[in-house]
């Protein structure tokens, strides 16, 4: 398991990326299995290097898509503003409060 460089996951194309990382999180979802069997791992460090390699290519991913470089999901249609919300109370209970301020 070697450190993935930030150069070679800024080379990889999109589904290369993801390909790797769902490689990642299956390889550390099984050390941690090992782990909390109480099984001693071979290699220590291991699940320290995944977690880093995975939070490399995460973190690049994102900020690929927010500087426009990788294509996103489709973008929703903008909401259109919702118009400002009056409090109104029902008929009833105004009615109700008047009544008991003049007794």
């Amino acid at each position: 398991m070697a450190l993935l460089r930030t150069k070679e996951i800024r080379a990889m194309d999109a589904a290369a990326r993801d390909k790797r990382l769902r490689e990642l999180r299956d390889e550390l979802m099984h050390e941690r299995g090992v782990a909390a069997m109480g099984g001693a791992p071979p290699n220590p460090g291991k699940i320290r290097a995944l977690r880093k390699n995975i939070a490399r290519i995460r973190t690049i991913a994102s900020e690929e898509t927010k500087s426009g470089r990788a294509p996103a999901a489709p973008a929703a249609a903008p909401e259109s503003p919702r118009p400002a919300e009056t409090k109104e109370e029902p008929e009833g209970e105004a009615d109700e409060d008047a009544e008991e301020d003049k007794a």
